[in-house]
This record gives structure tokens, sequence and C-alpha cells, in this order.
């Protein structure tokens, strides 16, 4: 199998993933969990709202590029020609994102705003 045909192989596989559940809260704004993590990490990577990121999943699995394995999730990403979210800093700043990113481990999968794909 030349690396083509693992890559869509691997395409048709994310069919049968299932959302990781305790991750999606963390990346919707205003929550308890993205306020949670907000006060921790001092920083936030948040979707505009559960409806866009539904879309970034759904995008991701029809055309997402695929990145590799990235510290323990296998990761698929996509560029957006709109901002899909935002990233917020205790400083007040706030950064449109444009990339999507799924990461997946244990047939399960999230997804996140991000700048640019994860680095390998």
């Amino acid at each position: 199998m030349n690396e083509t045909e693992l890559i869509n192989l691997k395409r048709y596989r994310l069919r049968n993933l299932t959302p990781d559940t305790k991750h999606i809260a963390k990346h919707l704004p205003d929550t308890p969990q993205s306020q949670k993590l907000f006060r921790k990490q001092g920083v936030i990577h948040v979707f505009k709202d559960e409806a866009t990121m539904n879309m970034v999943a759904e995008t991701i699995m029809i055309r997402g590029i695929y990145v590799g394995k990235v510290r323990g999730h296998e990761r698929w990403a996509c560029e957006f020609d709109e901002t899909i979210g935002y990233r917020s800093d205790k400083n007040g700043n706030h950064l449109s994102l444009c990339w999507g990113e799924m990461k997946i481990r244990g047939g399960k999968y999230h997804v996140i705003p991000r700048t640019r794909p994860s680095n390998k």
C-alpha cells in the first residue's frame, strides 16, 4: 500500500470515531470548562460556537490533511477561509484562528481551533 492509499484509508476510518465529550466544553466560549482552562493556563483556544466546532470536525473528516502523530495523538488539520474561533490570553489579547485540528486517541476525537497545525 502506498502512502496516498494509507492516508485515504485513515481518512475513511475517521468516520468510525466518536467525539471525546470530555474535551468539547473546553473549546466553547463562556463555559465553566473553558474558563477553568483559562485560569489554569492563562490562554484559551475556543470556537465561535458549537455549530462551528461541528462544521470543523466534519470538514476535517472530508478534506483535512494528515499531520501525523504529535505528542501522543494522531492529528488531522484543515485551514479555513474564515475565522472559526479565537485565542485569548490573560493580557486581553484576542487572535482570530483559521486552522482546525482534530486530535485522535483511543477511537475518540476532539477538535481545536489553532493558529497552525501542530509540529512534530
